[in-house]
């Protein structure tokens, strides 16, 4: 699914952060990057999935340096103890809901099945990551509408200028009561003459109105007191933040700039509550590990950990920007004649 020239939140006079942005202003801002999705929206269900698809190669013939961390582990992600161990990712990306999470890897698992099996490279083992979010507030989860069909649908529209919102993993979520969805940002780092790209994908579910922020002002009240809206007194949900550049890093370095995120949700008014799950999950493009390396030992390029705050920085202001684009480019959504509005319907607080 193609972004339609949707009205994001720089596009409202906003700017988060002094980092210059990649072209699209999305993950995809890094060379091979892709994002694809599928959307079920029907009056039983609004929910979906999101791949990404971290390379054009066979990632699992060239697995990339990989990290995760878990701030708030309230989430039922898959296959983060293996990337946590060996710092490596073999497979694309998925995102959806949080009953859904078994029947996406088992799709996943068959795509790279067949994948493997044109590139002629044996695989006997493969590390699916599926993330996820609930989405029972706005979709009947309990009848699981996420299979292979809309997997293999995702990664077959998987493109660079996709669309954010209320779209694949984020039809059915809620963010600051408002309603949430995908969204993406990245920003730009020049070392050594070269410029480098982080980009950010969250799908956002996460926070209560009430706490909501927007460049230091919090704007959330003014929202809930206009249309007098009920608002939880929990911080509940969840969000993936999916990080990913071309900057050269190790795991371990990855690790570190990845936990930056949390600066973003904090700038949005996040305390991280006990019913929320904080994932991040990031990659680096700019090494391979081949799965039949001969050699003994493998060189593999990193940063000088004296510029890594040039990361750190750009993994929150995008984290901020992303949260921001998913809230703003999602359209109202209705279930069960309920309705959660978008950030969009309130523009007179953006100012």
């Amino acid at each position: 699914m193609n972004s339609t020239k949707q009205k994001r939140i720089a596009d409202y006079g906003i700017a988060i952060g002094s980092l210059p942005k990649g072209p699209l202003n999305k993950i995809t801002d890094v060379p091979g990057v892709k994002v694809g999705h599928c959307t079920v929206a029907t009056e039983e269900h609004n929910t979906g999935v999101t791949v990404i698809l971290p390379c054009a190669e066979n990632i699992f013939a060239n697995k990339l340096p990989a990290a995760a961390f878990v701030w708030n582990g309230f989430g039922k992600t898959a296959g983060l103890a293996q990337v946590e161990e060996l710092g490596t990712l073999e497979c694309p990306i998925a995102l959806t809901n949080t009953l859904n999470v078994g029947l996406v890897h088992d799709a996943l698992v068959e795509y790279m099945v067949g994948r493997c099996e044109k590139d002629g490279v044996p695989m006997h083992s493969i590390n699916p990551v599926v993330g996820e979010c609930n989405d029972s507030g706005l979709s009947n989860i309990s009848r699981r509408a996420i299979g292979r069909k809309e997997v293999f649908a995702a990664i077959d529209s998987a493109c660079a200028d996709f669309a954010e919102g209320a779209v694949g993993a984020g039809r059915g979520t809620i963010c600051h009561g408002l309603k949430g969805g995908i969204g993406s940002a990245s920003r730009q780092i020049e070392l050594d003459g070269k410029t480098y790209t982080l980009g950010v994908l969250v799908q956002s579910n996460y926070g209560k109105l009430a706490d909501f922020t927007l460049c230091g002002r919090l704007i959330g009240p003014k929202i809930l007191e206009e249309q007098q809206l009920a608002d939880v007194n929990v911080d509940k949900g969840s969000i993936m933040m999916i990080v990913a550049t071309d900057l050269p890093a190790s795991d371990r370095q990855l690790r570190r700039i990845i936990k930056r995120c949390s600066v973003g949700l904090a700038r949005l008014g996040s305390y991280v509550g006990h019913g929320s799950g904080e994932i991040m999950i990031g990659f680096t493009t700019a090494a391979r590990i081949r799965y039949d390396e001969p050699c003994g030992t493998v060189n593999l390029p990193i940063l000088n950990e004296n510029k890594i705050d040039l990361a750190f920085r750009a993994a929150a202001e995008a984290t901020e920007e992303a949260v921001l684009n998913s809230m703003i480019c999602a359209e109202p959504v209705t279930y069960q004649g309920k309705t959660r509005h978008s950030l969009r319907e309130y523009e007179k607080y953006l100012g």
